[in-house]
């Protein structure tokens, strides 16, 4: 081999041929452990789930958190829906005890049809598209955790697009839950799911099943970009520093900070909808004016009338979800051959 005269080259040369430190090789490969490892993305070295498999699995598990905390939904709404003074609901198992005592156990499951509907095309759609549009953003290209915006952008992006389709179901079930005890001899005006669909089609129009649309798109976005992205966040977090593995502990924690985040941002978005949609009358002639005339009466305070309701029910459901999510996951990834 030529020798090198220049002492500063012998020493670029020699150092040029030395193995990379053993850190180093460990911090590279728990940085792209981090990207494979977040959730909704599949854990370890898993390649990406086909869309259909995603929508099956996203679908399933949202229907089974809607089912374990529709009740909480059902108080939630409820208690949203008092206006001024009024205080027949106290509280979320204050509200409950009220329902079940006055309607029947069963008024607290009031919507489950509709909701279910809403879980398999909104839960499906919006939790199922999400990890396809977040890679979409960040490029074939990248390597390591998605930067936060891109996370967010990817939630606003599905919650819009899933709600925008399912809509309709969303309006149906609030109708029925909102619809409380009734004087004896009178009749439902709504009796099942897909009655309540030719009700409001005939009386309001086909047009009608999309009212509320602003207020839904809005909230259903902002609620979605927050509970994906901070669970997906959270999750990375935890999972990346080292002291959480991939387990039902860093779940539970990741589902319940996603539930928290979604209340804080979406509630007052949420409240609205809530009004829009269960005003059979004709009160609020828009969302603005839903808005304008809530804060007004009601007090801002109404804008998160229901914050711990609505925090049980997001936290619970996010919790029962992401569980679930993760080991459906599982069961629908492609089997190697």
């Amino acid at each position: 081999a030529p020798r090198v005269a220049d002492p500063k080259q012998q020493l670029c040369l020699a150092a040029s041929r030395l193995p990379t430190p053993p850190r180093c090789r460990r911090r590279r490969h728990r940085v792209a452990g981090v990207d494979s490892a977040m959730s909704p993305p599949p854990s370890g070295n898993q390649k990406p789930l086909p869309f259909i498999n995603l929508f099956a699995a996203s679908a399933f598990s949202a229907c089974t958190a809607e089912i374990l905390t529709l009740p909480l939904d059902t108080a939630k709404v409820r208690l949203q829906l008092q206006r001024g003074t009024t205080t027949k609901y106290k509280g979320l198992l204050g509200t409950m005890v009220t329902v079940a005592k006055e309607e029947g156990a069963g008024a607290l499951w009031k919507g489950l049809e509709p909701g279910l509907h809403r879980q398999v095309v909104n839960g499906g759609l919006r939790i199922g598209l999400y990890e396809p549009v977040r890679n979409f953003y960040v490029g074939k290209d990248h390597v390591g955790d998605a930067p936060l915006l891109k996370k967010i952008a990817a939630g606003l992006t599905t919650g819009a697009i899933a709600i925008c389709v399912a809509s309709p179901t969303d309006l149906v079930k609030v109708r029925m839950q909102s619809e409380g005890k009734l004087p004896e001899g009178v009749k439902k005006k709504y009796p099942s799911a897909l009655a309540a669909y030719r009700i409001i089609a005939r009386e309001e129009g086909l047009l009608g099943l999309w009212t509320g649309l602003g207020p839904n798109v809005a909230r259903n976005a902002i609620i979605n970009a927050a509970e994906l992205a901070s669970y997906d966040q959270i999750k990375s977090s935890l999972l990346a520093s080292g002291l959480f593995k991939d387990n039902v502990v860093t779940h539970i924690a990741s589902g319940l900070g996603a539930g928290f985040f979604a209340v804080c941002i979406g509630s007052p978005v949420d409240v609205v909808k809530s009004r829009v949609m269960g005003d059979k009358e004709g009160r609020f002639k828009g969302v603005l004016d839903c808005f304008v005339r809530t804060a007004r009466e009601d007090g801002l305070s109404a804008f998160y009338k229901g914050f711990l309701p609505n925090f049980y029910r997001l936290g619970s459901w996010n919790v029962a979800m992401f569980l679930v999510l993760e080991q459906a996951r599982k069961v629908v990834a492609p089997k190697s051959a």
